[in-house]
């Protein structure tokens, strides 16, 4: 039996090792995270490269400076291994692994399962789990409960089990890992206690609830609530066109409201893992409650939409022009999700350039931080990006605005380009309008 007070002492003391399963976007901030804050970390993750690369000090992730993960892998307080054997070892198991949809928009919880049967493989007495990744309701309970459970330790006595979501936010330098509020949902009292205490050490606030199926509702919550709302402003963003108004000076002059509005912003649709996928796992969890989901389920046809309107956006525009699109050279700018990023997850970008060249165009694409074409789980091109010289652009007929990266050379482009495509009001918002300029 354990002692709630001896382990939370160990964790004050910094005398606890925390491991991380997954050192992607969530998983790499929170173990430098806890690093930092005088705990020994071991990371763990699949990827070869991307353990080499930790244990030499070096980083992946832009957002991230190799100086910080150099510092805490010189001072032994960061370790990174590809080997789960050793998943025994922390004080600690942290899982943070993608939850992806797979080709019928279900929840594809393969990484989640994969991670937990190495984690019960090795589990021993006292140890702490944690699943950070985002799910639907249920799945701490009816997943890991019974995998981590199977080797006779009663959870709540022998080990302790919850669910804390990642809220990260790529690249946004205010809202830093400890920064934001971290909602802890433990499976029992003693697990509460005991998670709640080991975030405390490092996260500014953290939000107990009742129950990991409260916690795993909020984060669904969070991600249904900005998904609708992108809808509905997308929605609104082909209405108010055809009605020849401009969506982004209607909601300029809405958020002066001082209250009961709060402003979301269209585009050529959604991306990265947590708004086009979290709000399918609930979709797919309440169809066994017999429920409709149909808020989310409309949101999900208009934002999946989005890119087949800024290609009829395009094609409208080059008809006006006597150009057809096949034949065409187009220019993409941008490939990651959203500004000033390196990750190009479920970026509409790729849903576009296949588009585009399903239907003849020649495309190309700029953005500074993919030199070469990233691999992704459902596509694979090959190509390189392209610079942003006046000469460059004017080999094209249309440039296609999709992420706005503020690095990019908007003036120049503007001058050049014969045509441009804006799907962000970048251009616009930098008082570069013309008859070549066209929202979308």
């Amino acid at each position: 039996m354990f002692r709630l007070n001896e382990l939370k002492d160990r964790i004050t003391r910094r005398d606890y090792t925390v491991g991380i399963v997954g050192a992607g976007y969530a998983g790499l901030p929170l173990a430098l995270t806890f690093a930092e804050a005088g705990f020994p970390v071991i990371v763990f993750d699949v990827d070869a490269a991307k353990v080499e690369r930790l244990n030499a000090g070096s980083t992946y992730i832009r957002s991230i400076s190799a100086e910080r993960i150099e510092v805490l892998v010189t001072q032994g307080r960061l370790t990174a291994t590809d080997d789960m054997i050793g998943l025994g070892k922390p004080d600690a198991v942290i899982a943070c692994v993608p939850t992806p949809l797979n080709r019928y928009r279900e929840p594809d919880l393969q990484f989640v399962e994969k991670t937990t049967t190495a984690i019960a493989a090795r589990l021993r007495p006292g140890q702490l789990v944690c699943l950070e990744s985002t799910t639907y309701p249920g799945t701490t309970e009816e997943l890991l409960v019974p995998a981590l459970s199977a080797g006779g330790l009663v959870v709540g006595r022998d080990f302790w089990l919850a669910f804390s979501a990642e809220r990260e936010d790529p690249g946004n330098a205010t809202y830093t890992t400890s920064r934001i509020p971290k909602v802890v949902g433990g499976l029992t009292p003693a697990c509460q206690e005991l998670t709640g205490h080991l975030y405390a050490q490092v996260m500014e606030r953290v939000i107990p609830v009742s129950s990991p199926r409260v916690a795993e509702a909020t984060k669904i919550l969070e991600n249904v609530y900005r998904a609708v709302n992108i809808a509905l402003v997308n929605e609104l963003k082909v209405a108010f066109d055809k009605m020849g108004l401009d969506i982004w000076e209607v909601i300029a002059a809405a958020k002066t409201k001082p209250f009961g509005f709060q402003a979301f912003y269209p585009g050529p649709g959604l991306g990265g893992h947590c708004i086009p996928i979290d709000p399918f796992y609930l979709t797919w969890k309440a169809r066994q409650y017999d429920v409709v989901t149909r808020f989310i389920e409309l949101a999900g046809e208009i934002n999946r939409a989005m890119p087949e309107h800024v290609v009829h956006k395009l094609v409208d525009a080059l008809n006006a022009r006597g150009q057809a699109l096949k034949g065409s050279k187009i220019l993409i700018m941008g490939l990651a999700y959203k500004k000033d990023v390196d990750d190009p997850r479920e970026s509409p970008a790729f849903k576009i350039l296949t588009l585009l060249m399903d239907k003849g165009a020649l495309a190309d694409y700029s953005d500074p931080y993919f030199p070469h074409m990233p691999s992704m789980r459902n596509y694979h091109f090959r190509a390189d990006s392209v610079d942003l010289t006046p000469a460059a652009v004017r080999g094209y007929d249309a440039v296609v605005l999709v992420t706005d990266h503020s690095t990019f050379p908007y003036a120049a482009v503007h001058q050049s380009a014969s045509l441009i495509i804006d799907t962000r009001n970048a251009f616009g918002q930098r008082g570069l309008t013309g008859a070549h300029v066209v929202g979308a």
